[in-house]
């Protein structure tokens, strides 16, 4: 660590002070203030004309009474009456006033008068003339300066003179400051003691900041300055040096103290990554360290020089004031803190007791008519995103920020975001609700939904999952299934029976009894099809070659009807063979004669041979030719 950073970081902090000084000075006096200060003048310019008015009242009707001659006593008795009048207006003035100022002596802030080492003198409270406090807070800082700028300063000819209103504070020809009555009153003293006290005040701080910038002082305040700067880079070297020996120590033993953090085949942490992570960890101490001896070295410094010694705590105040706000913060945002977890509270027991009704409810344990159980799920989770929005709309007002006109804005546009970029999930939600209660499927139910066939296996507010016979897993936005039509087998499969139908064209040469009995026959040697209800056969059209027979049975296995129609279909084959039926549809030509059956060789008789051709001659006609 190289000694000059300790002075960058003292010329940064100068110049944060410089800036934050002059705007606290500022925004201390005039803001927060002004306007108190500002309604106390006004009052005080009506009681100092009314003290004007009767002022001159007062000394017309003594000259008058001065004037009068002895004999005139009724007119002397009125006289004094009136005088007496004044006396009493002049107490209630005066009563008025002070009651004024206590009233504002723990809300207004006066003006400081400065002294030539930056401490504060005294404070301005009131006007004179059309001199505001301020402004008269600034002309005696300058004249206090002036003076201490005067070579030729002789302290004891600062004097106290009296003039018709006020006492005066002068140096030779120059009024420092004038004292009035309301200033008094302020510091609930006489003028004439409030004036020897500035005048003491004064005297010794020009006294004290002669004393304090002599050479001698301004030498030995410089030579304290490098002793405290050789301290502080000692202590950064052995930082240094301390930083450094932690990091050969724990290197030199990392094979000791340091293993593989792992669960099982899992290595969460290897040693060399912990060995980065605990350096880190020092470095990040060595760096504290570092900020502690600037915050601690530094206030040190400033103190040493007069005009710096503000600024020490200029610095502390920089760096405890948030702190200090995030706590005053904190502490009183605590009663709304505490209305936030009452009401949290509340509502989480409140949630618990629903979920309890509605698994109840799907458990069947608790039965209302009309509400299916299947009902119980979505409509505790709508209900617990209504009691959610609820508490949210109780808390809102309690946090913090929340009547700001960011917090608002941010709101809003929050808001807008969520409404543009969600319609389409906003309409899966609503065919979500819909479809729960529609209850056109349930979880494991084979169902159909446009040309997709499968089981259900996850059904949410915004998508129905399927998974089909393949083992495909496929997710449908509920939107899709809202708009489409869905065919259910599961639900009839399991009260009366699924009906199974498949479709066989024979030619017209085969008896249509005999036909029915082969499938029929068929579907009775299959094994996942219901012998009662018994199956039935539908002839659905004849057609030009062909009939269509259409083969019904019942089954309860909705989810196994790709196993079923193909063991249905293996047995209509079997059986019309074994029939001697010949499935030649739907277009078959065969020359017949001379032609074996189209029926397997397994099924025909030992002794069955394939037919001759037939020819046919016409004698007659061979003859007549």
């Amino acid at each position: 660590m190289n000694a000059r950073y300790p002075l960058i970081a003292l010329l940064v902090l100068l110049r944060i002070h410089i800036s934050v000084g002059s705007a606290d000075t500022i925004s201390d006096y005039d803001s927060a203030n002004i306007r108190i200060i500002k309604q106390f003048n006004l009052k005080l310019a009506e009681l100092e004309k009314l003290r004007q008015d009767d002022s001159v009242r007062k000394a017309m009707l003594e000259a008058q009474l001065r004037n009068l001659k002895t004999s005139d006593l009724q007119l002397k008795n009125d006289i004094i009456k009136q005088l007496q009048e004044i006396n009493e207006s002049e107490n209630r003035r005066l009563s008025m006033k002070k009651a004024k100022i206590d009233s504002l002596r723990h809300t207004a802030k006066g003006y400081p008068v400065i002294g030539v080492l930056n401490d504060t003198l005294f404070l301005i409270y009131s006007k004179i003339g059309a001199s505001t406090a301020k402004d008269r807070a600034d002309n005696i800082t300058r004249k206090i300066k002036h003076l201490y700028n005067d070579d030729f300063l002789f302290v004891d000819s600062i004097s106290i003179q009296q003039s018709e209103n006020t006492f005066d504070i002068a140096y030779k020809d120059m009024i420092i400051m004038s004292i009035s009555e309301t200033d008094a009153m302020w510091f609930n003293k006489s003028i004439k003691a409030l004036a020897e006290d500035n005048k003491a005040l004064i005297t010794k701080a020009l006294v004290d900041a002669k004393k304090a910038n002599s050479l001698g002082k301004q030498l030995m305040r410089i030579g304290l300055v490098v002793f405290v700067v050789l301290i502080a880079w000692l202590f950064l070297w052995l930082i240094g040096k301390a930083y450094r020996f932690a990091q050969s120590f724990i290197d030199a033993r990392k094979d000791r103290w340091l293993q593989d953090l792992q669960y099982r085949d899992y290595t969460f942490l290897t040693a060399e990554q912990e060995l980065k992570g605990i350096l880190f960890i020092i470095k990040i101490l060595r760096w504290l360290t570092y900020a502690l001896l600037f915050y601690l070295t530094l206030p040190v410094i400033f103190s040493i020089f007069p005009f710096s010694r503000t600024w020490a705590d200029a610095l502390f105040s920089l760096i405890w004031s948030p702190f200090r706000s995030a706590l005053t913060a904190m502490w009183e945002y605590l009663p709304n803190l505490i209305r936030i977890l009452v009401i949290i509270f509340i509502m989480k027991y409140l949630i618990r007791f629903v979920k309890y009704i509605f698994r109840e409810m799907e458990t069947e344990r608790l039965k209302i008519k009309g509400f299916h159980p299947d009902w119980a799920k979505p409509t505790f989770n709508i209900t617990k995103f209504l009691f959610y929005a609820f508490t949210f709309v109780l808390i809102f007002p309690y946090l913090p920020g929340s009547d700001s006109a960011v917090f608002r804005g941010v709101s809003v546009f929050i808001g807008i975001l969520f409404s543009l970029g969600s319609s389409s999930v906003i309409t899966n939600m609503i065919a979500g609700l819909v479809i729960t209660y529609m209850r056109p499927f349930k979880i494991n139910d084979r169902i159909k939904i446009g040309e997709i066939t499968g089981d259900v296996v996850e059904k949410t507010l915004l998508v129905t999952r399927v998974r089909t016979i393949k083992q495909e897993i496929i997710t449908i936005p509920n939107s899709s299934v809202l708009t489409g039509n869905t065919t259910n087998y599961s639900i009839e499969a399991a009260r009366g029976g699924l009906i199974i139908h498949t479709t066989v064209t024979i030619s017209y040469d085969v008896p249509w009894k005999q036909m029915h009995q082969a499938l029929i026959g068929a579907a009775l040697r299959t094994a996942d099809l219901m012998k009662t209800p018994a199956p039935f056969v539908l002839q659905t059209s004849l057609d030009d070659f062909y009939v269509s027979y259409q083969i019904n049975a019942y089954t309860r296995e909705a989810a196994k009807q790709a196993t079923i129609y193909s063991e249905l279909h293996q047995n209509i084959q079997d059986v019309c063979a074994e029939n001697g039926i010949e499935i030649m549809s739907p277009h078959y030509r065969a020359a017949r004669d001379g032609n074996q059956t189209t029926i397997p060789s397994s099924y025909l008789p030992p002794d069955y041979k394939s037919p001759g051709f037939n020819i046919s001659c016409d004698i007659h006609k061979e003859k007549n030719d």
